[in-house]
């Protein structure tokens, strides 16, 4: 057996020969080259998948390497998709591999491009590149697998438009965010110190937003406080000079001048706020030289003392004249035995001198070239600059300091990966993957793995679409168009033809038009900025049909300049009625069981009804009596005393047996033997 098809004998023996063929002209997409992507790939190529398209923006980090197994040392900081199918493409020379490294939201990965796949394939980290690939196959009807891991867990989630739910029928929790004062004027936690330095400093130093003006007015808005928002407003006018001095390549002291304002200047002017601190401890303003020359005391402000810091890394609380903490914070040498940067514990003066070097790298680039900055975890300066500036606040506000790693695992939202836990859900997608080509859509199992030694995997059935869903019950059309020549009036109007609803027209969150509104009908889908790879929204006002998303793309190269400037669908898309939430049934009002107070008639008297008596067993009524004993109990119980009345009623003798005696009879009947017989009735039990 030759060394190709000895390679694939197993796959074929257990797929069979039919879909192990089919295998091989099968166009799958796989988005993201991580955890799990390393796992599948190696799947599907051993599977014999045959056209593979693998698309990652990442590049390998060397944290990587110890679960994502087609990465080595060597390959750090180069692109994760095209080292990947470098490495997997010797697992199946017959299979072929096409890495992108680039981000699966350009405009370019628009509908028509992901209609030339037969499946797509999710290994991603990030909540919002998987809502948009969700959004795509949806309007594309390609079928996706989902999965996800988090530690020992994990889930695979096969979709399919109209035959599952998508994965925007769920409501995903929104991440954690917190109050704008707190972060940047109180924080109380590492996790509020981290924040800060990287969504509020970096921005401020190296991005475009210069006041952050918006964010104050919307805090304003929340009603924090109004005095301490003030203070932060010109704290943000502040920042212009040192954003100047940054970007100037004759300053030679950025970072002090940097420092100097906010971590001195800044704290100072909160303490003006004594309010503020009648509840809590108030920060210690940081001093730039004396921290250098190991002379800085971080009990006093002022010359008054204020509440003992906490030395970054130490997690003690500590006075500047304990011994076994040094005035600069320096660490002992326990802490400081470990050899790995990013899992040693920094000390005051270390992260100064951390500060300046990212500061100066950072200014560097500002200079050489570069607009704006932005955190990402695997940059090394940005991610030394947020170390840096974090633990030094936390310092100020007496808060434990963290770690390069942790400060990168909590920045970066790093969830902990495990390489058992991936390659678990990597074998489960490609069963998943297997059941949709086969169109085995009865077979599909939403899988969970979980804490449950005993029963590791839970496969449940797929749940049906949300009929409230905004993204899989859009009716969905591609549209090519040279959006320069396209009025959004005419392309509205030909998707709806002779339909003459009124409609709003949205792209994303923007209102494009609405039945009021009609300003921007007549403008272009190129200067409304409606290009390829977004959608227009049409919604119906009354909220009878569902809405219809149409897929703006790019006409053909060969389309004539002369010729109509978009290109409408072969049939029109009808969107369904709307299923409207079903309104929530009344609580019927509870019908009191007690009784009704008296009532004083005109003379002053209330008539009191009697209380009912209880019926009493006759002597025969024991709890263990037999025969005519327990048919009279029941007779007392149950519905048959009403029909013993009725029968009296009628003017017949109700007896429990033929045995009971009769008593003075009134009158007697003739049998049909013409003996005389009285006339009676036995209720029996039944």
């Amino acid at each position: 057996m030759s060394t190709a098809k000895a390679r694939s004998a197993h796959a074929k023996a257990i797929l069979g020969p039919e879909l192990h063929s089919k295998l091989a002209n099968t166009s799958v997409l796989l988005v993201g080259a991580g955890g799990i992507g390393c796992e599948l790939l190696k799947n599907i190529v051993l599977t014999g998948f045959g056209k593979i398209t693998l698309l990652d923006l990442d590049t390998i980090d060397i944290s990587n390497l110890n679960r994502q197994f087609l990465f080595k040392k060597k390959d750090v900081k180069q692109s994760k998709a095209m080292v990947a199918a470098q490495t997997a493409s010797h697992f199946n020379p017959n299979v072929r591999i096409t890495p992108i490294h680039d981000n699966i939201k350009e405009p370019q990965y628009d509908v028509q491009w992901f209609q030339q796949f037969d499946i797509v394939l999710n290994a991603l980290d990030n909540l919002d590149a998987r809502r948009h690939v969700n959004k795509m196959c949806m309007a594309a009807q390609v079928p996706l697998v989902e999965s996800g891991t988090a530690g020992y867990l994990g889930q695979v989630q096969p979709l399919l438009k109209d035959e599952t739910e998508c994965f925007d029928c769920i409501p995903k929790p929104t991440p954690k965010t917190f109050p704008v004062c707190t972060i940047r004027s109180t924080p109380s936690q590492p996790i509020h110190c981290i924040v800060w330095s990287k969504s509020y400093l970096m921005g401020q130093l190296f991005g475009e937003d210069e006041d952050a003006g918006g964010e104050l007015d919307e805090a304003e808005k929340q009603g924090e406080n109004e005095q301490e928002i003030a203070t932060l407003r010109k704290e943000a006018q502040a920042f212009k000079v040192v954003r100047d001095s940054l970007r100037d390549s004759n300053t030679t002291n950025a970072a002090k001048l940097v420092f100097q304002k906010v971590f001195n200047a800044d704290i100072k002017n909160l303490l003006i706020m004594a309010d503020m601190w009648k509840s809590r401890s108030p920060p210690t303003p940081l001093d730039y030289d004396s921290i250098l020359d190991d002379t800085f005391e971080s009990g006093k402000v002022n010359g008054t003392s204020t509440p003992n810091a906490v030395a970054s890394g130490s997690g003690t609380s500590h006075s500047t004249s304990t011994p076994n903490n040094p005035t600069n914070g320096h660490a002992n040498g326990t802490a400081n035995a470990s050899n790995l940067k990013d899992q040693r514990a920094l000390t005051l003066k270390d992260n100064l001198n951390l500060f300046i070097s990212s500061t100066d790298r950072l200014a560097d680039r500002l200079r050489h070239g570069e607009t704006t900055i932005s955190f990402d975890k695997d940059d090394e300066d940005t991610l030394d600059f947020v170390t840096a500036a974090s633990n030094l606040r936390s310092y100020a506000y007496g808060i434990d300091g963290k770690t390069r790693w942790e400060v990168k695992e909590m920045a970066g939202n790093i969830i902990p990966a495990i390489a058992t836990t991936n390659a678990i859900i990597s074998g489960l997608i490609v069963l998943q993957a297997l059941h949709l080509l086969k169109k085995s859509h009865g077979q599909l199992r939403n899988v969970h793995l979980q804490f449950k030694p005993a029963v590791p995997l839970s496969a449940i059935r797929l749940s049906t679409p949300n009929p409230q869903c905004g993204v899989c019950r859009d009716t969905y059309a591609y549209v090519p168009c040279d959006p320069a020549r396209t009025v959004l009036r005419d392309i509205v109007k030909g998707i709806m033809g002779d339909d003459e609803r009124d409609v709003s027209v949205y792209e994303d969150k923007r209102v494009l038009s609405d039945p009021d509104w009609d300003d921007n009908v007549d403008s272009t889908l190129e200067s409304l900025n409606v290009t390829r790879g977004k959608f227009l929204s049409i919604v119906d006002e009354e909220g009878e049909r569902e809405t219809i998303s149409i897929a703006i793309g790019l006409l053909s190269p060969n389309h004539s300049v002369d010729g109509p400037p978009f290109i409408l669908p072969s049939s029109l898309p009808i969107p369904p009625p709307k299923i409207k939430p079903a309104p929530t049934p009344a609580t019927p009002p509870r019908t009191s069981q007690k009784r009704p107070l008296s009532v004083e008639n005109e003379d002053g008297v209330i008539d009191l009804a009697p209380t009912p008596k209880k019926r009493r067993s006759g002597p025969t009524g024991s709890s263990n009596g037999t025969g005519s004993a327990s048919k009279k109990r029941k007779l007392e119980d149950g519905s048959s005393p009403s029909k013993r009345r009725r029968l009296e009623e009628d003017g017949v003798v109700a007896l429990d047996g033929p045995n009971d005696d009769l008593g003075p009879v009134d009158h007697v009947q003739l049998s049909s033997q013409g003996q005389e017989e009285a006339e009676y009735i036995t209720i029996d039990s039944d």
